[in-house]
């Protein structure tokens, strides 16, 4: 369990005594995990059986993705009761086993928390349809009719088509951004976020340390209803009437500050909580700023400058890093290249043939970044985006959008544990999706056994970070960008270390030669002069 701490025991710990300062975190999707019970589905027995395979990357927490009793319209995000656990993912008696075992290996545990909607079949939402006048009447956004019938604004959900549903039980509309099954919570309401504390509550007392917060900028609405805009003209496709909209008013209102604050205040009572929101949109650096600012809000934030890219670039790592400088009130970035809702970055941005050492080269990157670091299960084998067809899709957003947009069951493909085994040993049974047909190749066992396979170079990177507080915890002291090559320092007390990228397919002369200190790591053949393609070389000054 966590116990409840003062805030003067905090004020005196550095950088270095913050065990989420600069972490690793690996972020496991419960459902394509491990298999414990034969239903092809993975659920908490499996990760705990597999804790110690987590432990020896090397990282420092798990996040975990939803596993609260759902009807799985969008696989845990429609969360029915947030203080269990839902069957199919085992029991509250499963999840202490595992917060103890990650105990046992020195891992934290950090879980999802969806403040923005509800499941339909939750009690709130429930009893909030039944009438205009129950105790929960106002505890999602409800709204009547325009005079001719039409929804109250132009808002579009995130997933396709109008983000209002009408429910003849109180004859008004019912706001949902994703799903229709997922209806908005009204944020603006005390006793909303009363409850959703409590929620938070019910895991801090259970020992879990830290909270991922999905979707935080979707926690309130314009309460005026106005229309949204109409986004200026693109080069992006648009495959949603989301897409069309600047979306001002169903998201992003001031007041989220607010009820941030709140979660800091809870989480503070507790021994070194860690927060960190998701957040998305076209001012999503805007917002995450004011989410983590200052010492009252959360530790952290990370948005989808890398997840949903089209390529890597060192301009990209530059203007993302740029966005979060080491200076007063500003907050502490966290960072991932893959994660459940965006294709497999090796897939992503890498051709077939520079598929393994570019992501190399990408694992290197990670872990030289400023901020914390997120490993999404996989990751760490180099897995590949499969291609999953429309009648085995789950997806609710890839059905609803097919072909025009990438399903996101491609990501969420089971782990494959053994190369030789009936689905890679992920489960005896037909999985919930099918494995890719290179994942074999790439099982945790078969890289096992290899000592220069993708599996070992991503514990090696890990181990550099851990080795080195520069790299875990220290500033960025150079960040520039020039064509293909990428150079990044950072800075701790007195140690520096020199990061130099080619994130190109020809070679080039890095140009540090003089004074560049001693070599403490070569990717794909870097030496103290040249990056071959997808070349890396890390220094020690």
């Amino acid at each position: 369990m966590n116990q409840h701490i003062s805030l003067e025991d905090t004020s005196k710990l550095t950088k270095s005594d913050i065990w989420w300062h600069g972490a690793a975190i690996y972020q496991i999707y419960p459902r394509s995990f491990q298999d414990s019970n034969s239903d092809g589905v993975g659920d908490l027995p499996g990760i705990t059986r597999r804790m110690g395979y987590i432990a020896s990357l090397g990282v420092d927490a798990i996040w975990i993705s939803p596993f609260f009793t759902s009807p799985m319209k969008d696989f845990g995000y429609d969360v029915a009761d947030y203080c269990d656990v839902d069957p199919i993912f085992g029991s509250l008696t499963d999840f202490d086993a595992l917060i103890a075992e990650a105990r046992r290996y020195g891992l934290k545990v950090l879980i999802d928390q969806v403040y923005s909607h509800t499941s339909d079949q939750h009690a709130w939402f429930a009893e909030s349809r039944s009438s205009r006048d129950n105790a929960k009447a106002d505890w999602f956004v409800w709204a009547d009719a325009k005079p001719d019938g039409s929804p109250p604004s132009n808002w579009q959900s995130v997933f396709g088509g109008p983000a209002w549903t009408w429910d003849a039980r109180r004859s008004q509309y019912y706001l949902h951004n994703f799903l229709s099954c997922q209806p908005q919570l009204n944020g603006h309401n005390p006793d909303v976020q009363d409850a959703l504390l409590g929620v938070a509550q019910f895991w801090l007392d259970r020992g879990v340390d830290g909270f991922r917060l999905d979707a935080l900028n979707f926690a309130m609405h314009d309460p005026q209803l106005r229309d949204n805009p109409a986004a200026p003209p693109s080069n992006k496709q648009r495959s949603r009437p989301f897409d069309f909209q600047k979306s001002i008013y169903n998201q992003s209102h001031p007041d989220i500050a607010g009820f941030v604050s709140r979660i800091r205040e809870l989480t503070d009572r507790y021994d070194t909580i860690f927060t960190v929101a998701e957040v998305g949109g076209d001012e999503a650096e805007t917002e995450m700023k004011v989410f983590t600012e200052g010492d009252q809000r959360l530790n952290s934030a990370y948005g989808f400058n890398f997840l949903y890219a089209d390529h890597l670039t060192p301009q990209l790592v530059c203007s993302a890093l740029a966005e979060w400088p080491d200076e007063p009130g500003t907050g502490w970035p966290s960072w991932a290249f893959e994660n459940h809702d965006a294709p497999r970055a090796a897939s992503r941005w890498w051709s077939e043939q520079d598929r393994m050492k570019a992501s190399r080269l990408k694992a290197a990157l990670l872990v030289c970044l400023r901020g914390n670091i997120i490993i999404y299960n996989g990751e760490e084998l180099a897995l590949t985006q499969v291609e999953i067809p429309f009648d085995m899709l789950h997806d609710p957003e890839a059905r609803t959008n097919w072909p025009l947009t990438l399903s996101r069951d491609g990501a969420r493909t089971p782990i494959p544990w053994a190369s030789h085994e009936r689905h890679c040993g992920f489960t005896d049974v037909e999985p919930w999706l099918p494995l890719g047909e290179d994942h074999p190749e790439l099982a945790v066992d078969k890289q096992e056994n290899d000592p220069q396979s993708f599996l070992h170079h991503m514990r090696e990177m890990l181990g550099l970070r851990r080795s080195h507080s520069a790299l875990r915890h220290g500033a960025l002291s150079r960040s520039e960008a020039n064509g293909n090559l990428l150079i990044l320092e950072r800075t701790m007390r007195d140690e520096t270390i020199l990061c130099v990228f080619n994130l190109g397919r020809e070679a080039v002369c890095h140009g540090q030669s003089a004074d560049i200190g001693e070599m403490i790591l070569s990717v794909n053949g870097a030496d103290v002069e040249t990056l071959p393609p997808f070349g890396a070389g890390i220094f020690k000054k």
